[in-house]
């Protein structure tokens, strides 16, 4: 049974639940055709939504966002943290699935990226991590622009941020470093708001353990090896998810007669409106999702923005005839501009959801029994307390491997960047066939945070609306892999602790016996998937550099009039949740374009 099927079997399909009045949306195309739009962002996610806010601060300047999924109102489970894995497979997800993956013996896995608006912060797990300093001065380097520094960046986070208290109200003393964060941003962080009986045992451990599993106040200050408290896109007092809908979008945002944002709509080619040297493109080709829409198409006086995500600006422009002339061909397409890494360099963390049996009944396992749900789920509606407002895990740990473990080319930014992190949870993060249903389960899943591999986003066919090929490279080099079983048993280290001796009784299903490199190695192709984090796809390089897609201003090579702005821009993959770093870009970005429109 698919995750999303299994949570959907145990919290039934008789609960729903609309949270109060927004602002229009507009759900048709007509309503908008009559007005004239000086930027049109392709893409209603955690970055282009961003974008959408802050250009629209400006009274003068019209923008609308085309977003392909529908509106994220009265989404019960995007709303609700704990759910939010009931959007797999849904009509709330691209429902992806990558080619046969190489580094895990010929197995494809899914992809889930958010169909709605807010993109996959509308259904992601919520977590909230920055990345390292040396993460953001690397792309800095690469790039010849200082302004995607941590020194620069930081005030960008911060801008981002509204750190408001927990939905338990419990004292976070001693959990977070108020220093580091932004109190008056946009978007809801917060500490876990509701504690399990893990939480203790971790902490105990840190002190116990010692070394890389010292505990560290903060994660989010930039160097975040060790153990410490996850923060979350959890707006505390309501207990409800914080996504780029819910807050750069809020009603009073899209009270704004400037800002116009257009759901059911998938973008299917960016146009060429005018030739030359330098061809500009500032047309949107698109069709409602509605049975029966024909292609339409809207022009912006200014720019086109494309905030699709790693997997859909690339396969925008390559439908637009932007990226490698000779791939293009080979699918019967025209190329108008030859940028052959356009798709390429697909950076993703693998991952994996490692079981251990654990003693007592006080798990996942047990809130996931259909009457338990809908007891938390009623607690939820009336106050915004409980298990529901949790995301998978309450604490996180960072970490680095030693000694021959480390590539030749040591993948991370710097000595103070993680290779690989642990999640730790209190129960069965994701299904897995060893396990027996009824077993309860302590959880560390394990993620290469500094991968070596590459992948790539290429046309399947020549038809726009056909799903691309994804090949996220997971574990593809052998260096990965060889980190990822140093991570393994970093993970089984950690539960040896005194602090999980009578809660930990040993590993589960497959896990259980997998202690050579072989057996790691098998362990590992059967069991391992992505965190998620596509990235890279349409990377910045210096200005006027022959590779890379994008200019360190995020305008797209060769071409006028046309911006990308998400994560398909990183030239290396953040070594964290990347939708931190995708919020801080996106604040960024929206200056630059408007340095560059300065009336």
């Amino acid at each position: 049974m698919q995750f999303s099927q299994l949570f959907l079997a145990l919290l039934g399909s008789s609960f729903s639940f609309t949270l109060g009045h927004a602002a229009a949306i507009h759900k048709n195309s007509v309503e908008v055709q009559h007005i004239k739009f000086d930027f049109i962002i392709v893409g209603g996610g955690t970055a282009g939504n961003v974008v959408a806010n802050r250009l629209t601060e400006n009274p003068k300047v019209n923008v609308l966002v085309i977003e392909a999924g529908p509106s994220h109102e009265g989404v019960l489970n995007s709303q609700v943290p704990w759910f939010a894995a009931n959007n797999w497979f849904s009509t709330y997800d691209w429902n992806y699935t990558t080619t046969p993956q190489i580094g895990l013996r010929g197995k494809s896995t899914i992809l889930p990226r958010g169909y709605i608006l807010g993109g996959s912060s509308s259904i992601n797990f919520l977590i909230y991590t920055r990345s390292t300093i040396e993460d953001y001065d690397r792309i800095a380097k690469i790039t010849g622009d200082k302004g995607w520094s941590w020194k620069t960046l930081e005030p960008y986070f911060k801008k981002n941020e509204k750190f408001v208290r927990p939905a338990d109200g419990h004292n976070t003393t001693g959990q977070f470093d108020p220093s580091v964060h932004g109190f008056n941003g946009i978007n809801s962080v917060s500490l876990q708001g509701s504690s399990t009986p893990i939480d203790a045992k971790v902490i105990s451990a840190t002190r116990q353990l010692g070394g890389d599993f010292k505990f560290v106040l903060d994660q989010n200050n930039g160097k975040p090896i060790g153990v410490g408290w996850i923060q979350t896109t959890v707006d505390g007092p309501t207990g409800r998810r914080s996504s780029s809908a819910t807050s750069y979008l809020s009603p009073k945002f899209l009270r704004r007669p400037n800002l116009h944002v257009l759901v059911n709509a998938q973008v299917s080619r960016v146009l060429q409106t005018k030739g030359g040297n330098t061809p500009t493109f500032l047309k949107v080709e698109f069709k409602q999702t509605s049975p029966g829409s024909k292609l339409t198409t809207l022009t912006a006086t200014r720019e086109i923005i494309l905030s699709a995500g790693a997997i859909g600006s690339p396969h925008i422009l390559l439908n637009s005839g932007i990226g490698d002339s000779k791939a293009l061909r080979r699918v019967g397409l025209k190329p108008l501009v030859d940028l052959p890494d356009v798709g390429a360099n697909l950076a993703d963390h693998a991952a994996i959801a490692n079981p251990f049996v654990a003693r007592g009944n006080n798990t996942f396992e047990e809130i996931r029994k259909p009457e338990v749900t809908a007891k938390l789920l009623k607690q939820w509606k009336a106050n915004g307390t409980g298990p529901l407002v949790n995301s998978i895990a309450s604490l996180i740990s960072f970490h680095r491997v030693f000694g021959n473990d480390i590539p030749k080319l040591d993948p991370a930014a710097g000595p103070n960047t993680p290779h690989f992190e642990h999640l730790f949870a209190n129960g069965l993060i994701v299904p897995n066939a060893f396990v027996p249903p009824d077993q309860h389960i302590f959880s560390v899943a394990t993620a290469l945070v500094s991968p070596s591999s590459r992948g790539s986003v290429t046309l399947n066919t020549s038809n726009p609306f056909d799903s691309p090929l994804i090949d996220l490279g997971l574990l593809k080099e052998e260096s990965d892999r060889r980190m990822m079983r140093a991570a393994l048993r970093h993970a089984f280290k950690f539960v040896k602790a005194p602090a999980f001796a009578d809660y930990v009784v040993g590993p589960a299903g497959d896990l259980a016996g997998a202690t050579t490199d072989a057996q790691l190695d098998a362990y590992m192709a059967a069991e391992a998937g992505t965190f998620f984090h596509p990235t890279g796809t349409a990377a910045m390089s210096p200005k006027g550099a022959k590779s890379g897609v994008l200019d360190p201003d995020l305008k797209v090579k060769k071409v006028s009039g046309l911006r990308v702005v998400d994560a398909s821009i990183f030239p290396h993959i953040p070594s964290g949740h990347t939708q931190a770093s995708v919020y801080v870009i996106a604040e960024r970005a929206s200056d630059i374009i408007k340095s560059s429109y300065p009336h």
